[in-house]
């Protein structure tokens, strides 16, 4: 696996970003490509690990340690260091149905794993699995697969984001007639309206799966909320079995004063309506245009707030998080292979700190109420320092007096996640929901209450990441083919 002491020879290198001042003045991807010698070096630095936590992918301490797919990493690493790239790429697909999601936008908790983590910097799996791909779709050896035979049976996915696609892959694989229902204009869910094109190229990477599944035999039906614009019921009938994967879209709210104010929106409104003006011209863009951007939340998602803003104009950007700032190392409770709860700079804040001088973070931040100005529009945010205390077993924030400070904002970002998935179709289709408000249906089977409908996804697990969702289809997959033929073939 790579070579010999290979990781002793080479320095963990990724390839060169453009430079913050350039790339934000649009919206195309920001990472470059690395050479393919200099990936072979990268691909070197893979130890012949007796154990490879990096593929092992389960949950440690209530964070994802290793690939929860449980790609094949050592393997593709060795043969990219040996030149192999279709083998490579052969390896890769055999668990991941989109590593050109997953390579772009995964936080890459199998590096956070990586054995060769414990003494030196983790081997870049990320950058070798997006290339990897890319390289497949260069040389055309990602291409549309002929499905030999059909089994008559027909199911219904609800949702296109990671899960629905993954699921919808799977079932057509295994001679299903599958048909895909999405609300939305575009095909991607999350992929498509809740992360930007500069992470995720839309046109050339998202719609690119898209087509290829389209041309695969699978049929996509957009602009159609299942539950609205098509009968729940209908679906029974028409279909011999349904996977639920509609995510979960239902933002957490902040109550404070001042809420109702106009100038404060959820995270997701906000970056929809970017790439949606983006995507189309004459759509309405919620624009950070000259205004003071207050971000409330960390996680990609504010990362990706505060980069939008940029691009958009804004006067000045903060992002709030209520946290404490993070170490630079693991510290003693939290050990390898837990995923490393350390301090990093994304993409966003560095495109921040080239504009403002700053890293535009506060860390241990509350926010207090909402300001408005003599006409009744949002001018400003209260918010104090907090201290974490431990309160009845566990630890709680607690303002600090005096600390208060008053920061000028037109517009308020809200993205402190998610805590659901929407209600009314479960309602309709009398699907079961648990103590989280997620759709029940346990790991095993992924089947609901009612005996031809399963789920998958965000909308079964809660708020998670794209390759847990990948994971989720597949398994939705895997046993919605058990039911349906009594056995499968489906991993």
């Amino acid at each position: 696996m790579g070579k010999v002491k290979g990781f002793m020879e080479y320095q963990r290198a990724l390839p060169a970003d453009r430079e913050p001042l350039e790339r934000i003045k649009d919206w195309q991807e920001f990472h470059k490509e690395m050479a393919p010698a200099e990936l072979q070096k990268q691909g070197a630095r893979c130890m012949d690990c007796g154990t490879p936590y990096c593929h092992t992918g389960f949950m440690l301490s209530g964070m994802t340690s290793g690939c929860p797919i449980h790609n094949l990493i050592p393997e593709w690493n060795d043969y990219i260091y040996n030149g192999f790239w279709r083998e490579a790429y052969d390896r890769l697909i055999k668990t991941n149905n989109f590593p050109e999601f997953t390579g772009r936008v995964c936080p890459a908790p199998c590096e956070g794993s990586c054995v060769l983590g414990i003494i030196e910097l983790p081997v870049t799996i990320k950058n070798i699995e997006c290339s990897i791909i890319e390289h497949a779709f260069a040389e055309g050896w990602v291409e549309p697969k002929k499905i030999l035979h059909r089994t008559g049976k027909r199911v219904a996915v609800v949702g296109s984001g990671p899960a629905g696609l993954a699921c919808a892959d799977q079932l057509n694989k295994a001679g299903h007639s599958v048909t895909v229902f999405e609300r939305d204009n575009r095909f991607g869910g999350l992929m498509m309206y809740g992360i930007p094109n500069m992470k995720l190229d839309k046109k050339l990477v998202v719609e690119r799966r898209i087509d290829l599944m389209k041309q695969e035999g699978i049929n996509f039906v957009e602009s159609t909320e299942v539950g609205r614009d098509y009968p729940a019921d209908k679906l029974l009938e028409e279909f011999d079995a349904v996977v639920l994967c509609t995510g979960a879209t239902k933002p957490r709210n902040l109550a404070e004063e001042g809420r109702e104010l106009q100038g404060i929106h959820f995270a997701m409104d906000f970056l929809r309506s970017s790439t949606k003006a983006m995507l189309d011209e004459s759509a309405p863009v919620l624009s950070a245009f000259d205004k003071n951007v207050v971000v409330i939340g960390g996680g990609d998602t504010g990362t990706d707030c505060v980069a939008t803003s940029l691009r958009q104009g804004c006067k000045s950007v903060l992002q709030l998080e209520i946290m404490p700032k993070p170490h630079l190392d693991r510290q003693l409770d939290n050990p390898w292979p837990e995923w490393p709860k350390t301090f990093k700079v994304d993409y966003g804040q560095e495109e921040a700190a080239f504009m403002q001088g700053d890293d535009p973070r506060k860390y241990s931040m509350m926010t207090k109420k909402f300001l408005a100005d003599e006409k009744g529009a949002l001018q400003a945010v209260e918010v104090s320092r907090v201290e974490w205390v431990r309160d009845n077993g566990h630890f709680a924030p607690q303002p600090v007096a005096g600390t208060e400070q008053i920061i000028p904002a037109e517009l308020v970002l809200l993205a402190m996640g998610f805590i659901g998935p929407e209600e009314h179709l479960l309602q309709q289709l009398q699907v079961l929901q648990d103590e989280r408000s997620n759709i029940k249906a346990t790991d095993k089977t992924y089947h609901t209450n009612r005996e031809r409908i399963f789920a998958a996804g965000d909308a079964r697990r809660g708020q998670s990441l794209v390759v847990w969702a990948i994971l989720e289809g597949r398994s939705a997959a895997r046993e919605c083919d058990r039911f349906l033929m009594g056995y499968t073939s489906l991993p």
